[in-house]
């Protein structure tokens, strides 16, 4: 059972646009343990600019 809110959780996040930071990590430390990893915040704000783009080029809408 609580194997299935994990997922329903994970699935809600994704659809509206909420990356899976614990996905992030779990990848960083089989594929890429010598590199640093980011804090939530930073994380979250790295997915943002790659969805919407940075400071040039954003779209409005």
């Amino acid at each position: 059972m609580r194997a299935m809110l994990a997922t329903f959780a994970r699935t809600a996040r994704l659809m509206v646009g909420l990356p899976d930071y614990d996905a992030y990590l779990r990848h960083m430390a089989a594929h890429h343990p010598d590199r640093p990893v980011m804090d939530r915040t930073q994380f979250f704000r790295n997915r943002q600019e790659a969805r919407y783009g940075g400071k040039n080029g954003g779209r409005c809408c």
